[in-house]
């Protein structure tokens, strides 16, 4: 079968391909503002619909008992897009304005390849664990904890790497012995929608354990957070809105994982390599348009070296200009959308308001008169109060702040609501371990150390968001802890 955008215009609920209530809606390419074709509109009535699959799916077969169906199905699934990968990168390309090179790694290939690992969790996790034997209150009882599977799960996710989190949520809540719905953005509808059609038509999953359903409605999604079919609600998205997925989740005291905003420091010490450094920290900020929670959106340097971090922080970035992302040597791409292009533009107005300079960048290439474009832009000139270096942007914007020593390196880095990752350069390993130790964050790179792997978790402190995903951790998310108290025999 090959793949045509027309697959991506169906919800997948209970094993079925259907149209979506509310019609269609248009599907934007932001590198070119065409009209790429169109994706199923759903309403509350096909969210409905997709719970009570998802529901019956859970409460009704052993899906969430079988470990070794669970573990054939994802591995199913992974063949399956693995044999339309060239279909998904053309695709995700297109829809997300993802650069081509990403798609080898986080937006397509990588996190195909890491639902073998979910599956593998699947075999190999310790379901029971024995206690052993104790007397509480005098009678001798044998204790063993099992773990069982949350139950539906809502999916909730967004535009910038929808591969990436989209595989995130369904592999380790599958792997678990969840059922769930997914609630992709209306930005990418596409990516989800097309792995639903190779869901149904493809794979052996039963009906209702997998359900898509896109809509252009954005607060479709908090139907997941009130309904009391729903056990779980996993978020990722910005802060703002997990504080309402947490708050509606309350009323029925459901799980939920927030996985949300950062402002990342990237911490250059005085005996670090600061032109490399700093080039590093360049290229990060433009790579996707900067379109990633965890980002290092602040570059913290020596003071005495400000100056020479600028030049050379600058040199980088003017090299990087905003292009075609189907271009194999193309980093920073388009923005989603020209209300995301506006955000951006509108705070580096701000940066100049509140006394920055705007060294290199900032504004739309000149050879290029359509697409959701900004180049990459170096704020230079403002502290770690002004709103650019407090507030999340979501663009191509890096904001370069002294610092005067290790210790202020780290009381700048922590002065924000947010500790969702970080980086940190330098030479003496002492010095990074105490900047690594007193950095508060849920991730942080040493000299460039990568933390994105399959096994690893991911998450933040603060209002970065709670819990953790990927890894083991991300895994035990998705489960629930059950004690069985037995009287042992003598």
């Amino acid at each position: 079968m090959t793949l045509r955008p027309t697959d991506s215009s169906a919800l997948l609920i209970d094993g079925k391909l259907i149209p979506g209530s509310g019609g269609t809606f248009e599907v934007i390419n932001p590198a070119t503002e065409e009209v790429l074709g169109r994706a199923a509109d759903a309403t509350a009535s096909d969210m409905d619909a997709a719970i009570a699959a998802a529901r019956r799916a859970f409460d009704d077969t052993t899906w969430s008992r079988d470990h070794a169906f669970r573990a054939r199905c994802l591995r199913q699934l992974r063949d399956v897009l693995q044999s339309h990968v060239e279909e998904l990168r053309d695709i995700t390309i297109a829809e997300v304005g993802a650069p081509a090179f990403l798609t080898s790694g986080p937006q397509l290939e990588g996190p195909v390849a890491d639902l073998g690992y979910f599956a593998d969790l699947a075999e190999s996790y310790s379901w029971e664990q024995d206690l052993g034997i104790a007397e509480p209150m005098g009678i001798k009882t044998r204790r063993r904890v099992l773990k069982e599977a949350v139950g539906v799960v809502g999916a909730i996710t967004p535009w910038n790497f929808p591969h990436q989190i989209n595989f995130a949520k369904i592999g380790p809540a599958l792997a678990a012995g969840n059922t769930v719905v997914l609630k992709p953005a209306p930005d990418t509808p596409w990516c989800a929608a097309l792995v639903g059609h190779l869901i149904a038509e493809e794979t052996d999953l039963p009906a209702g354990v997998v359900n898509v359903v896109t809509s252009s409605d954005h607060s479709l999604g908090a139907q997941l957070s009130t309904d009391p079919r729903v056990d779980l609600v996993s978020f990722t998205g910005s802060t703002a809105t997990g504080k309402a997925v947490m708050a509606a989740a309350s009323e029925s005291l459901k799980k939920v994982f927030l996985e949300l905003g950062g402002k990342s420091a990237f911490i250059v010490l005085d005996d670090a390599d600061l032109a490399g450094a700093c080039g590093v920290a360049a290229f990060t900020v433009s790579t996707h348009a900067g379109q990633g929670c965890a980002i290092t959106t602040r570059l913290l340097v020596p003071r005495e070296k400000y100056d020479e971090a600028v030049e050379a922080t600058a040199r980088t970035l003017g090299g990087l200009h905003a292009g075609d992302p189907a271009k194999p040597g193309t980093i920073c791409g388009p923005l989603i959308s020209a209300g995301q292009r506006a955000r951006v533009e509108d705070y580096l107005r701000l940066a100049r308001e509140e006394g920055g300079t705007i060294v290199v960048g900032g504004g739309r290439p000149a050879d290029r008169d359509r697409g959701f474009f900004v180049e990459p832009a170096l704020i230079t000139g403002l502290d770690n109060t002004a709103r650019v270096a407090r507030e999340e942007i979501f663009g191509p914007v890096l904001v370069i702040i002294p610092h005067d020593g290790d210790d202020d390196a780290i009381s700048i880095a922590n002065d924000s609501p947010y500790g969702l990752s970080g980086s940190v350069w330098g030479t003496d390993p002492a010095r990074l371990k105490r900047v690594v130790d007193g950095v508060r964050t849920g991730t942080l790179s040493v000299n460039g150390g990568v933390w994105y792997s399959a096994d690893a978790p991911f998450g933040g402190y603060k209002q970065s968001g709670i819990g953790r995903e990927m890894g083991v951790a991300g895994f035990e998310e998705y489960l629930e802890t059950k004690l069985v108290a037995e009287p042992a025999q003598y």
